[in-house]
């Protein structure tokens, strides 16, 4: 066999390794996505339960990269400090370590049986949870089927004439095998996927024992940059937690490889196996983070506040410090200024959902700061929608072909349907929340389970409407609009049950009654301007009747 057919037999193998990490992960975030970050965010009320919280958290969704982001945007909006998001970090860069071991056994038999469940679950229903199980099962199949088509791939390499050579000079030459190890995780996106290889590669023989440290060192230190690349355009606040990681995780593994390059460790002190030493290795330097790391990331924390806060102190206090992404010179370009404008609304986007995510808290009881960021972020939303709205105006509509105009029509839909949705959450629903607290009013205990109900439902509608905005997929526009007729049904059911609490005498119900009505009647259309995002998408692909779906 030909090296050029080994090449491709063993990239096609890692790029499937790749997706089907992907795969995985997407699936539990929209399956279990609401549901991990509300137990996260309840957990991490000091930094070990913290580390625990992210331990955990990273297992389900095989990243520690996507803990880091979510961590990042609870930090940005104030739910957890800086010190507790660190410390979530490093329980989960330890939880990613311990995927990696798990999926090291021998689950070949679980091939088969991962994918007919995955196929089965996405097949049979169009519930959203169905198929978003079904994802997840048949990523888990692909995930164990590319591990076992990345050891096919390689065997032939064992006859290569060139690899020896390669290895030979990486194994005298640490540091360049540490950083060529460090930009794969980077490249890769996952240190997961980076190890899995690594390991995979070493189980036969194509990497020599002195070498596994040095590469699993560079992987870690790779894997500790990549949440800092992908948050460096955010708030301050959320760049804190995956800069805090690279201090502590990265400078860690740079430590740990002078270290070595002074003691030279033997990685069978850790394993027999050379696949084995790596995982082995990988989950002993991620332990090690967290033991040295939990009781310094209070002052890491810190640091890091005080040298990100310093240039913010020279900007003016008339400046927003925010930079827009609707660049004027941008305007002779029609198609960089509409993907200018789509960033803007994504911003939107962002703000609208801390607003949404924040009402339950407003409504339990009286806090007069978290109503007062919800007001902020009307008014910037406000200022956002004005601006997009100019901006879209200026583009020239002469030089756009016409799938651009519809483009450029559909966002400023979009943008007038968001801010709507920010009016009715500012206006409608602080509006009584205020009266609630005021005329000390507690909802029934079944109420208030109802309307947390529809209000998880809407709010998942209404991520699944922004993601719309950036993909326009299909599927998942008709499963938006499918939803449609689950939140009337709830809302329905939930005005029956309030009417038969009403008859049985229930004090709680008829104090509430007004409030409970129009709360239920707010969501609802909040739920209606999120769903009418998919229309263009339907209406593009030819789906849309003027009455109902195809």
């Amino acid at each position: 066999m030909t090296g050029s057919i080994v090449f491709i037999n063993l990239a096609g193998a890692v790029a499937l390794l790749l997706w089907a990490t992907r795969m995985v992960r997407t699936g539990v975030e929209r399956a279990y996505g609401r549901v991990l970050r509300d137990k996260l965010r309840l957990a991490i009320g000091n930094r070990f339960t913290a580390a625990i919280a992210g331990f955990f958290l990273a297992i389900g969704l095989q990243s520690a990269t996507a803990v880091a982001l979510i961590v990042s945007g609870f930090v940005a909006s104030g739910y957890v400090n800086t010190t507790i998001g660190v410390a979530t970090l490093l329980g989960a860069d330890f939880g990613s370590a311990f995927v990696v071991r798990l999926l090291r056994h021998d689950l070949s038999l679980l091939i088969p049986i991962f994918m007919l469940m995955g196929t089965i679950a996405f097949r049979t229903s169009e519930a959203r949870d169905w198929r978003q199980h079904g994802r997840i099962f048949f990523g888990l199949g692909l995930l164990l089927l590319s591990l076992r088509l990345i050891g096919e791939a390689s065997d032939p390499l064992k006859h290569s004439d060139l690899l020896p050579i390669v290895i030979n000079y990486l194994s005298k030459d640490w540091i360049t095998a540490f950083l060529l190890a460090a930009l794969l995780a980077w490249a890769f996106h996952s240190s997961v996927a980076s190890i899995l290889l690594f390991a995979s590669l070493a189980d036969r023989h194509l990497i020599t024992p002195e070498l596994v440290i040095p590469l699993v060192l560079g992987v870690n230190f790779g894997g500790a940059v990549i949440g800092a690349m992908l948050t460096r355009g955010d708030a301050s606040a959320a760049r804190v937690v995956p800069l805090g990681n690279v201090a502590i995780r990265g400078v860690g593994t740079l430590v740990a490889l002078i270290l070595q390059l002074v003691f030279q460790l033997s990685p069978t002190v850790f394993a027999a196996g050379p696949g084995d030493a790596v995982v082995l290795v990988h989950m002993a330097m991620n332990l090690a983070v967290i033991i040295l790391g939990l009781p310094i990331c209070h002052f890491v924390a810190r640091a890091l506040e005080t040298y990100l806060q310093k240039p913010e102190a020279a900007v003016p206090a008339n400046q927003d410090e925010r930079l827009s992404a609707l660049i004027p010179s941008d305007l002779e370009h029609p198609r960089q200024a509409i993907n200018n404008a789509t960033r803007e609304v994504m911003a939107v986007c962002d703000k609208i959902e801390i607003m949404l995510t924040r009402i339950p808290e407003v409504f339990e009881k009286p806090d007069e700061s978290g109503m007062a960021r919800i007001e902020a972020l009307d008014d910037e939303v406000d200022r956002l929608h004005r601006d997009i709205k100019f901006y879209l105006a200026r583009i020239s509509q002469s030089a756009l072909d016409p799938k651009s105009a519809a483009q450029c029509q559909d966002l400023l839909g979009a943008t007038i349907k968001l801010e709507q949705t920010a009016d009715i959450i500012s206006q409608n629903m602080l509006t009584r929340a205020r009266k609630k607290h005021a005329r000390k009013i507690a909802f029934s205990d079944e109420g208030w389970a109802e309307l947390r109900s529809m209000h998880d439902e809407v709010l998942k509608n209404v991520r699944m409407a922004f993601n719309l905005l950036v993909n326009p997929d299909v599927e998942h526009a008709r499963q938006l609009v499918a939803q449609k007729e689950k939140v009337r049904t709830l809302v329905r059911l939930s005005e029956e049950k309030h009417m038969q609490r009403l008859r049985d005498g229930n004090i709680a119900s008829y104090d509430s009654s007004s409030i409970h009505i129009d709360t239920i009647r707010d969501l609802k259309e909040i739920n209606s301007l999120a769903v009418s995002i998919a229309y263009p998408v339907l209406e593009d692909a030819g789906m849309l009747l003027k009455s109902r779906l195809l």
